[in-house]
């Protein structure tokens, strides 16, 4: 007569790999949970350009402080300078990725914003924004 249930013994091991699996799978996902919200929390600085719609381009030094808000969201505070002018942003962010952030930015000195993207690669991130009085480019470090 041919059984129709393993053994005792099979189904042991397969519920106990089954645990394994479930547990490795939960750890791995707690893990990445907290590398997720990390990397952009904090302060940054550095450097990149603006080209305005004009069609003028400069050089600009920033310092950038992210604030988590929520599960997945961001606030930013930044203060850019070029030869020309200095200027104070503020975003709210939403984290896209692993490492990727993006939302809108609104500068109250100009009355103008636009969008802007973030990848973060360790201790740097790079920041694209792309508005109605132009586009910027950055790359930060962390501070």
């Amino acid at each position: 007569m041919m059984r129709s249930d393993p053994p005792r013994a099979s189904r042991i091991v397969a519920a106990g790999a089954a645990f394994a699996a479930a547990l490795a799978l939960n750890c791995t996902g707690l893990s990445a949970a907290r590398a997720d919200s990390a990397p952009l929390v904090g302060s940054w600085s550095g450097s990149g350009s603006i080209a305005f719609a004009s069609g003028a381009k400069e050089r600009a030094r920033c310092r950038a402080y992210y604030a988590k808000t929520g599960e997945t969201s961001y606030r930013m505070s930044a203060t850019c300078a070029t030869a020309s002018a200095k200027v104070d942003q503020t975003a709210m962010l939403t984290r896209t990725g692993a490492r990727t952030y993006a939302g809108n930015f609104f500068n109250q000195q100009y009355n103008t914003g636009g969008s802007i993207r973030i990848t973060v690669s360790g201790g740097s991130q790079s920041v694209r924004l792309s508005g109605e009085a132009g586009t910027a480019s950055f790359t930060l470090r962390k501070r």
